[in-house]
């Protein structure tokens, strides 16, 4: 709560401070007492939703909705604020120039007023994180996006020459609140016709009982070789509060007996073969292994046990920085790794061969789609679901569909 007094009262100033160059431009009482509304709502539904928050259900629905609300706003408020304080150090320096000159004293007392333009632009500048975030909130969350690739190997074997793949992660199933558009995803998934389906990590946010309203719509996918899944950091349930370790094993128990009654083959630190036309490609998942404090229960070394170094090789791993840090460096060649993890962070710019930018590139190398080193790829997919901000901009839910190409055939 204190950390909240303080971001309260830092918000209050910066709306204060903002408010001048709200002044400057609109002069009308009825605008000046809205933007004092807006803002004192957002914090008030806030601190109302802070006060009933129970941590255990983890940051969504209403709680994420204020959250963002605020965030918005705070932005708004900072960014006007940057530009003022900018201005007003200008102001500052024209007065004290005017003094130093010796001007007539009339000149001399004059503090320079503020200029609409200034405020204008800035008032125009704060109004782009304020409208994407709310945009992202109302219509990205669920603006799936399928990306294709098609990859080029040289020992990819004759027989998977043009072998699809769909790849989802990231579901957050306990962030989900619209049914039929989750199914109109899902459908957008067995549309694509893909011979097989990986799933690459964190089904819910906190515990398994997120993924029940939802297990008879993802049941309904579809792949002729099968659907594979791994588990996620968020799998686990190390981010909720559990009155036992026994509650916590049980409900981790609970989501693999979930995958599997939805069909997907949970592959946990071991391998499976995929076969077509008497020729096949190894796929092999670890459990979760991420840098820093996330959960390192990943073991590349059992998951490779009974296969070749020569097989053609998949790999199904949650969090890239275990292909930088680990797989790559292996002293398997691991062909293809799938990845999830990082979201995008949900928020950022992309414009194909031009821009790809989010705030996530600066705690991840590899934090959106495909990437090629030491002769290996790998697919950072961008996420189907959301959590912690209830909505996307910019970096949109994705449906990855790769196809494998053997070099050298048509």
């Amino acid at each position: 709560m204190s950390r909240f007094i303080i971001l309260a009262f830092l918000y209050v100033v910066l709306a204060i401070y903002g408010f001048q160059a709200f002044r400057t431009l609109f002069k009308s009482p009825w605008m000046h007492w809205a933007y004092g509304i807006l803002f004192l709502g957002a914090l008030l539904f806030l601190a109302i939703k802070i006060m009933g928050y129970d941590p255990s259900n983890g940051f969504k629905g209403t709680m994420a909705v204020a959250g963002t609300i605020f965030a918005a706003f705070f932005l708004m408020a900072l960014v006007l604020g940057f530009f003022l304080l900018l201005e007003d150090v200008v102001r500052l320096f024209g007065f004290g120039y005017n003094k130093l000159v010796g001007m007539s004293d009339s000149d001399a007392s004059y503090f320079p007023s503020r200029r609409k333009f200034i405020s204008g632009l800035a008032l125009g500048l704060a109004a782009l994180p304020f409208g994407a975030l709310l945009y992202g909130m109302y219509r990205g969350k669920y603006n799936y996006q399928v990306l294709k690739y098609e990859l080029e190997f040289d020992d990819l074997p004759d027989a998977f020459h043009n072998y699809q793949i769909t790849q989802i992660s990231d579901v957050h199933s306990g962030s989900f609140d619209d049914y039929n558009k989750v199914a109109y995803g899902i459908d957008l998934i067995n549309e694509q016709k893909s011979d097989v389906i990986f799933f690459t990590g964190d089904m819910v946010n906190n515990r398994s009982d997120e993924m029940e309203p939802w297990t008879d719509v993802f049941a309904r996918l579809e792949a002729k070789d099968g659907k594979f899944s791994i588990l996620g950091n968020h799998d686990y349930g190390d981010y909720a509060v559990w009155p036992t370790e026994e509650a916590k094993s049980k409900n981790l128990e609970n989501l693999k007996n979930l995958q599997k009654d939805m069909g997907f083959d949970l592959i946990l630190n071991s391998n499976r073969y995929l076969e077509k036309n008497g020729q096949k490609i190894a796929l092999v998942g670890v459990e979760n292994w991420g840098r820093g404090g996330f959960k390192k229960a990943g073991d590349l070394e059992k998951a490779k046990e009974g296969i070749s170094s020569n097989d053609f090789k998949i790999l199904l791993s949650h969090d890239p920085s275990h292909w930088e840090d680990v797989v790559i460096h292996d002293d398997y060649h691991f062909h293809l790794t799938l990845s999830g993890h990082t979201h995008g962070m949900q928020f950022g710019v992309e414009i194909p061969g031009w821009i790809k930018w989010s705030p996530v590139k600066w705690r991840y190398k590899y934090w959106a789609g495909i990437y090629k080193e030491l002769g290996q790829f790998i697919n950072v997919n961008r996420g189907f679901g959301f959590i912690g901000y209830p909505g996307r901009f910019g970096i949109w839910p994705e449906i990855s569909v790769i196809t494998l190409k053997k070099k050298g055939l048509a």
